[in-house]
């Protein structure tokens, strides 16, 4: 038993210390983009909807969240449902936020990004529902979905980003987001779809998804940390 606790002890900490690399990089725009959308003056429909796509794609945040939300879904059908409905939420945020140039505190949308991976883990698990808790699974990811597209715009107000030609590039910028989603997705869905098939995905399963916890406590606390530090 003591040889098991040790053995368990130094995977949690290069756990953490891996989660604490991956926060560091979580939602961050690359020095090089953040110069070129301020150097643009006009439409740029394809690079903007480039960027969207790569922000999707490094945007580890994101992902664990959505791996999460497919986690149990085993029907095409449910997949495509609840990322609509995620899609909506954070399309939504995405360009009004940046049309009206209503954005939020980073650090704090960040954070509460990591809440919805915590989340989406509890979920996973059954833990609501052993302690008598009801949460409309749908109408949670939609409203987690307004939040990260609170964070997309968050970072895109920072940016500066020129009116001139706003509206095509961030309609660029959201649709490469949606590509960046479907391509993530289907790597996530793939994977999950193999490993189902396995013996070891009901043992696995549960500790994936207490990774996913932690990974979100750890993003959350992290945001929190540069927020009470800024």
């Amino acid at each position: 038993m003591t040889a098991l606790l040790a053995k368990w002890r130094y995977q949690l900490a290069g756990l953490w210390l891996l989660l604490i690399s991956v926060a560091a990089l979580a939602h961050d725009v690359a020095e090089g983009d953040k110069a070129f959308v301020e150097s643009i003056d006009g439409p740029a429909f394809i690079p903007f909807m480039y960027l969207g796509a790569k922000h999707m794609v490094t945007g580890y945040d994101h992902i664990l969240f959505l791996i999460g939300v497919v986690f149990f879904l085993y029907r095409l059908k449910d997949v495509v449902l609840y990322v609509s409905m995620f899609t909506i939420g954070h399309s939504t945020t995405l360009l009004l936020g940046v049309l009206l140039g209503t954005g939020a505190n980073s650090y704090v949308v960040d954070a509460i990004i990591g809440l919805s991976v915590v989340y989406k883990g509890v979920e996973n698990l059954g833990g609501f529902r052993k302690i008598g808790l009801q949460i409309n699974t749908k109408l949670a990811v939609l409203v987690f979905g307004l939040c990260h597209g609170m964070g997309l715009a968050t970072k895109l107000i920072a940016l500066q980003v020129s009116p001139n030609g706003l509206l095509t590039n961030l309609i660029g910028f959201n649709i490469g987001v949606e590509v960046g989603q479907v391509i993530v997705l289907f790597l996530v869905v793939s994977l999950l779809n193999l490993w189902r098939g396995t013996p070891s995905f009901r043992k696995g399963a549960f500790s994936a998804n207490v990774v996913l916890i932690i990974a979100g406590l750890v993003l959350t606390g992290y945001q929190l940390m540069r927020y009470f530090g800024s």
